[in-house]
């Protein structure tokens, strides 16, 4: 315990210059491609209201009492016909429902991993992963990326040296990357884990939030395929297809992982918010999600496409970047030496702000790199924040 506390006061838990990012997003006349947060109008306000109407008249018992610490019942079943059809081939009881998926990563990271333990992220990683690892005491080790995702063949030179306890990563327009990890380096991953016997933390909160009609096979597929998928935790969440406040993550886990993770879980706070737990249930029930992720894709496609235009049109000759097929990030990248943590006090004086970079980092920050987050912003709000942002060069 003592050497957690020193570890978190001697500011291994990622930039403060993130939190007051935060702050400053929300001053009058900013606009904000930082935060990764969905777009408030495109919540499904008649759909939530009826099913919390439903739930104070049909199910208002099971909404105000305790419940179980794996999950409310009906949820578990709707959420495993869900991973099904993303080709998470998984039963209810294999679904454990969390307190959204950052509770998934802490939990899954405090029964998985003891002090020292190796876990390898992608490079750059989703920052509050980081966190938690970091949390965790484990030996956080980074593996590049290029544009169809993790180096797998990189990760499979690291294992010849070391062991490894874990490989987490968002493999689906990762964050911040945007990035989707190949078909071929999918496969080549698990197998990998089969032979080097260690677990797959599959994170998949943006999977659903396609461009295209292209369809990913998950890795816990490529497990069931390969005979080992007690070797991949997947997890995911509501936040991002229906609402954030809400909190309702889960994971799908083997049950050697499950067994200690419910105790965690169990100890943390007994169970998932009961009255959001059995809401969403309810909204499942009433065959609506589809065409609310039908919504939010769209949505996003064109807000995406509006600000790589616009980066392309003003800011071409500065920035690289690909465009992403999904999810809620653009990853860009200036063409020649530059520090983007620095550069964010000059945006945030014209009025806009984004994420530096050097945030997603473990290890070897690339000062030249920016996160914009374009879900909340309207088309031309995109295109002035991408005028802003010239004007501050």
């Amino acid at each position: 315990m003592h050497d957690r506390r020193l570890a978190v006061r001697a500011g291994e838990l990622k930039p403060s210059a993130v939190r007051e990012l935060l702050k400053h997003s929300k001053l009058p006349g900013v606009i904000s491609l930082g935060g990764g947060i969905p777009a408030p109008e495109l919540f499904d306000t008649e759909g939530l209201a009826l099913a919390v109407q439903k739930v104070m008249s049909e199910r208002f018992n099971d909404a105000f009492q305790y419940g179980l610490t794996e999950g409310y019942p009906a949820l578990r079943q709707a959420v495993s016909e869900l991973c099904q059809a993303r080709g998470v081939a998984c039963q209810a009881g294999d679904v454990y429902i969390t307190s959204g998926s950052q509770q998934s990563l802490d939990i899954v990271a405090r029964t998985l991993l003891d002090p020292g333990d190796a876990i390898v992220v992608e490079r750059p990683t989703y920052l509050a992963a980081l966190q938690v690892f970091q949390l965790a005491q484990a030996n956080i080790l980074s593996v590049d990326t290029d544009e169809h995702g993790m180096l797998v063949e990189q990760l499979a030179e690291l294992l010849t040296t070391t062991s490894v306890k874990a490989v987490y990563l968002v493999p689906t327009f990762g964050n911040p990357g945007g990035k989707i990890l190949s078909d071929d380096r999918r496969r080549r991953l698990v197998e990998l884990a089969k032979q080097h016997d260690f677990v797959i933390i599959e994170d998949d909160p943006y999977g659903e939030i396609s461009f295209t009609d292209d369809v990913q096979r998950p890795l816990y597929q490529h497990a069931v395929e390969l005979g080992c998928e007690d070797q991949v935790v997947y997890t995911s969440t509501f936040s991002k297809i229906l609402a954030p406040g809400m909190r309702i993550g889960w994971i799908v886990m083997p049950d050697w992982l499950a067994q200690q993770t419910v105790i965690v879980k169990q100890a943390a706070d007994l169970h998932t918010n009961m009255l959001s737990q059995v809401i969403t249930a309810e909204y499942l029930g009433m065959n609506r999600l589809e065409n609310q992720i039908a919504l939010i894709r769209e949505d996003y496609r064109k807000k995406c496409n509006a600000l790589a235009d616009a980066l392309e049109s003003r800011l071409g000759e500065h920035l690289e970047f690909s465009r992403p097929k999904g999810g809620m990030f653009l990853w860009a990248r200036f063409r020649y030496p530059f520090d983007t943590m620095k550069w964010l006090e000059k945006t945030l004086e014209n009025g806009v702000v984004y994420v530096p970079g050097e945030a997603f980092y473990n290890d070897n920050p690339d000062t030249r790199t920016l996160r914009l987050s374009y879900s909340t912003v309207s088309q031309e709000g995109l295109m002035t924040a991408v005028e802003r942002l010239a004007k501050s060069l």
